[in-house]
């Protein structure tokens, strides 16, 4: 028992070798899965050829990048999440923080050293021919490949230089958003971009991408905490569990997504090179689920009664596969899938992600119904969002609590009609037709806010939650807590804030070049929607939100807010109407649309849109208004009862009846006169 009570900050002697063991495993399995399958060049007579250098350096500078960038955010996670802390860092914080900036300075290295090594490859010329600034520099500012490793390294750099200044929680998170952030770019610009459903593709690998980084970086690091005998050891532990959990699913989700984009049929899973890579990661996944398993049977309970080995030791094997796993992922990227190179995209594919739908035809638009798109990010928060609702919802009544049904519909059917605008005929013709793009954004603002919002999560969420002992760090319910009355919340809740977010993003995205720009990139167009979403929201939370705030105006003030908002709205409306001007010309002319014969009629008809469905949500909204303010004077009135029946205050009634009863006593009082006696007036 002497080594499980040695002085914290002790290091295991083997905790250097299990990561140079890891990074050793992730660059074997990547030359091994590109030298197996192809991944490597090999040099024909006659055809030009980057050399033997590229074809290696290119993945093994990869793997190093994507090790780089997950033990980047492992070591902000540990400071920002897993560490317990206030607002200033702590001693413990600060050191991995300063762990985090020289990872993020050897992400910086590998960045720029895969930058070299893609360009070498694209243009087929050994890395000594076209390594000089100039070439680089063009390579940077004209290619998306070379923009997007130039960002990577940027974000890196940026969290390299100024980790060792940091001293708040605030700029360490921030710091964790750059660090996720720059894993992103190379995302949108690989092969996955460039397939057909590219959107799918783009997204799930996004995700898939995020989910590895948390689960791999995170555990890294825990591991490190416990192998240092850290005294927070087990709290780090306890907050990871369910992260990881979600971080599995995520990848799990996600990377069967991807492989079914890629792969034509399920029979290339067994008998191509890249299905059977995809198999090799499936299996491995499923190992890895199993030691989680064990993990919280086992060894998670041990580790909070203070046995630190048998959390490392399980764990250490468990980071050597996760390498391993992340270096076939590398040869993945490198192994062509399934008849990729006979695959040919018509350019309106490649801009749209799919083929261009059949004409909508009259009345009833059937193809609205039958066109289906599948959006991982829509699909997977969806689910999320209704899983852990029901989730809720079953733990209250586990205890004997009580959740109104109605709520838990109107949540579930604003998942459903969320589903519908994104993925249904409404999502794909939404990026061929202005009018039906209109009609996504009027459902995304104004229908499904009112639906998520008399749903109340966050309400559900401080119920269902459990509220962290005295004298332990704050767990979800407080954070959530802090949330909803910080500063920023307080900010863009206020009315104005939040009617002028909700009106004017329209105006600014519509009237500006803010709407072609999100339409010629998925992740733009996917911000864009997002954003709908969210202001509407923000402003239907502020109206007829039931959730606790900061600020709740009185009911007046909120029909008042309500009534002054929507005029904005008509005037968007018929400003569409009127407009001479095609709004998003760009890029509505880069679409073949053989069946659109004048795009005018169909912004007219997105301005009739507008119009027309922005009444109705008004009308329900000022409904719901309506009772709920009734209700809360009726809560109000049994308040006063409750308070009168014990004792406790004066019935408001009664007190200004007696208050009227003294006024019509006064002016029956005697009054008297200079020169006679006494009268009474009748």
């Amino acid at each position: 028992m002497a080594s499980e009570t040695a002085k914290p900050g002790r290091r295991l002697p083997h905790l250097p070798l299990l990561f140079a063991g890891s990074v050793g495993v992730a660059i074997t399995v990547t030359a091994v899965a590109v030298w197996a399958w192809g991944g490597a060049a090999v040099e024909i007579p006659g055809i030009p050829d980057a050399g033997a250098m590229t074809a290696w350096g290119l993945p093994v500078a990869r793997t190093l990048a994507d090790a780089a960038a997950v033990a980047t955010i492992g070591a902000l996670l540990l400071v920002v999440v897993l560490l317990p802390g206030g607002k200033r860092l702590s001693a413990a914080r600060l050191r991995y923080l300063n762990w985090a900036a020289v990872v993020a300075a050897l992400w910086v290295v590998a960045s720029i050293a895969a930058l070299i090594f893609t360009l070498s490859d694209l243009f087929a010329q050994p890395v000594g021919d076209i390594a000089s600034p100039a070439v680089l520099a063009d390579f940077v500012t004209t290619d998306a490949q070379g923009r997007s490793y130039a960002l990577m390294a940027a974000a890196a750099a940026v969290i390299a230089t100024f980790c060792v200044g940091i001293g708040t929680a605030r700029w360490a998170r921030l710091a964790l958003l750059v660090a996720l952030a720059g894993l992103l770019p190379p995302v949108f610009t690989g092969h996955s971009s460039a397939a057909g459903n590219h959107d799918a593709a783009v997204t799930s690998l996004a995700l898939h991408l995020v989910g590895v980084a948390v689960w791999v970086g995170g555990l890294a690091f825990v591991v490190v905490v416990a192998a240092r005998r850290e005294d927070q050891a087990a709290d780090a532990a306890r907050r990871f569990s369910p992260l990881a959990a979600w971080a599995l699913l995520a990848v799990a989700a996600s990377g069967i997504v991807n492989a079914a984009v890629r792969l034509p049929s399920v029979g290339d899973v067994f008998t191509s090179p890249y299905g059977l890579m995809v198999l090799g990661k499936a299996m491995a996944l499923a190992v890895l689920g199993g030691i989680g398993w064990w993990h919280r049977r086992r060894t998670l309970p041990a580790l909070k009664e203070g046995s630190r080995r048998g959390f490392v030791r399980l764990a250490a094997g468990e980071l050597l596969l996760m390498a391993a796993t992340v270096g076939l992922a590398v040869g993945l990227s490198r192994t062509p899938a399934p008849d990729a190179g006979d695959a040919s995209l018509s350019p309106t594919e490649e801009l749209l992600g799919f083929s261009m739908p059949p004409p909508l035809g009259d009345f009833p638009w059937t193809p609205l119904f039958t066109q289906w798109h599948f959006d991982p990010l829509f699909a997977f928060g969806t689910a999320a969002a209704a899983l852990l609702y029901l989730t809720g919802v079953w733990k209250l009544r586990a205890r004997g609590d009580k959740w109104p049904v109605g709520r838990t519909i109107s949540w579930l059917l604003g998942l459903a009609v969320t589903v519908a605008a994104t993925m249904s005929g409404l999502a794909v013709y939404g990026k061929v037709l202005f009018s039906v793009h209109m009609g996504q954004h009027m459902i995304l603002a104004m229908t499904v806010p009112i639906l998520l919002v008399l749903g109340a999560p966050a309400t559900l969420a401080l119920r269902a939650l459990p509220t962290a002992p005295k004298g332990e760090p704050d767990g979800p319910r407080e954070m959530l807590m802090k949330l909803l009355h910080s500063r920023y919340v307080k900010v863009i809740s206020h009315p104005a804030v939040a009617s002028v977010l909700f009106i004017g993003s329209a105006y600014v995205v519509y009237y500006t070049s803010l709407f072609e720009t999100p339409m010629r990139s998925h992740l733009g167009h996917m911000f864009m929607l997002v954003h709908f979403l969210a202001v509407g929201l923000l402003f239907f939370w502020v109206v007829i939100g039931i959730d606790p705030g900061p600020r709740r105006p009185p009911h007046l003030g909120r029909l008042f807010v309500l009534i002054l908002t929507m005029p904005f709205h008509s005037w968007f409306s018929i400003s569409l109407m009127s407009s001479t001007a095609l709004i998003g010309e760009g890029w509505w002319s880069l679409l073949d649309r053989p069946w659109v014969e004048y795009a005018m009629d169909d912004q007219y008809n997105a301005g009739a849109i507008a119009w027309a469905t922005g009444d109705i949500p008004v009308l329900i909204t000022t409904i719901i208004l309506s009772i709920q303010w009734v209700r809360s004077d009726q809560r109000e009135a049994r308040r006063i009862d409750r308070k009168i029946d014990r004792g406790d205050g004066n019935d408001p009634l009664a007190a200004y009846n007696a208050y009227l009863a003294s006024l019509h006593a006064r002016d029956r009082r005697p009054t008297r006169s200079s020169n006679s006696a006494p009268t009474e007036e009748s």
